[in-house]
């Protein structure tokens, strides 16, 4: 994917915010969702293209380096401070990207260089060997691998049972446990990149694609239900959908006002002792256009205010 810009992956400016960035990312990972396209190929490797252009633009420093030095600023021992100067002296010495003998520099991959003064940053070795952080002439103490993160989009239900996502590269599973938050993030120490004194970390960053129509706070959910003017004068009893897929039997009151909540006891996000409530807010729709009858129906209910 190096060669692909993230930006035209998630379909978004270079300009936009973080948050139009994780709208795009939220709506084309429902679309893709393995679960919603089972045995598509394509989808599958859309959404994992697009899970991993989040991974860079949904996180402010790895995308503020994507900007400045391109995919080269996100591999494995990249110094941003070395590039620039390295930047500097390659301006200086005639060219960016243009260094003696006409090579060039492809910034995170590792290489050898030449030997002398460079416009007051020194050798080229010592350059390069902070670019790439490896030793120049300097003896440098030995660093752990660099820290990863993945994004793992998991499901509302999934979020209060529990489950476990795949672990890429590892040929394994991680446990997700119920009640997690979204953008929590999991740490497994030991799985991240390599280095000489051992791996980096991974991080996982858990993402929630809550239903639409579902809230979150805390460990309490909310879900609006629309109702019709009659069901809010005389009550009545309707199904509510449930995170976990099912429906409840649930008694709408007489004269209910529309953004009243009402409370389900232990329907809401696992907690200590239990689990959080799910908040029924009414919202009741009124009648649009014009068929015969509905203007002096409305009028009607003027003398019962």
């Amino acid at each position: 994917m190096a060669d692909k810009d993230l930006y035209r992956i998630l379909g978004v400016e270079r300009g936009a915010s973080a948050d139009e960035i994780k709208k795009a990312y939220r709506q084309l990972a429902r679309e893709l969702h393995p679960d919603r396209n089972p045995d598509d190929k394509h989808a599958e490797e859309r959404f994992k293209e697009v899970s991993a252009a989040f991974a860079v633009l949904g996180d402010a420093e790895k995308r503020k380096a994507y900007d400045e030095f391109g995919p080269d600023g996100l591999r494995e021992g990249f110094d941003p401070e070395a590039a620039r100067n390295y930047r500097r002296w390659a301006e200086q010495a005639g060219g960016v990207g243009g260094g003696p003998g006409g090579w060039t520099i492809n910034f995170g991959q590792g290489g050898q260089g030449g030997v002398g003064g460079f416009g007051g940053f020194g050798d080229l070795d010592d350059l390069l060997g902070g670019l790439f952080g490896g030793g120049g002439r300097r003896a440098r103490r030995a660093r752990k691998g660099q820290d990863a993160e993945v994004l793992a989009t998991i499901s509302l239900r999934q979020a209060i049972e529990g489950t476990e996502v795949h672990l890429p590269g590892e040929g394994g599973h991680v446990k997700i446990p119920a009640g997690i938050t979204d953008g929590q993030r999991l740490r497994l120490s030991g799985k991240g990149g390599h280095g000489p004194a051992g791996r980096g970390d991974l991080y996982i960053r858990v993402d929630i694609a809550t239903p639409p129509g579902f809230a979150r706070d805390g460990d309490d959910l909310e879900i609006e239900v629309p109702l019709r003017v009659s069901q809010a004068v005389l009550g009545d009893r309707i199904d509510i959908p449930t995170p976990e897929g099912t429906t409840v039997t649930f008694g709408v009151p007489a004269g209910i006002q529309s953004g009243q909540r009402l409370r389900l006891r232990g329907k809401g996000m696992p907690a200590k002792g239990g689990r959080g409530d799910l908040y029924v807010r009414a919202q009741v729709q009124v009648p649009r256009g014009d068929a015969p009858g509905l203007a002096e129906a409305a009028k009607a209910l003027d003398a019962f205010y």
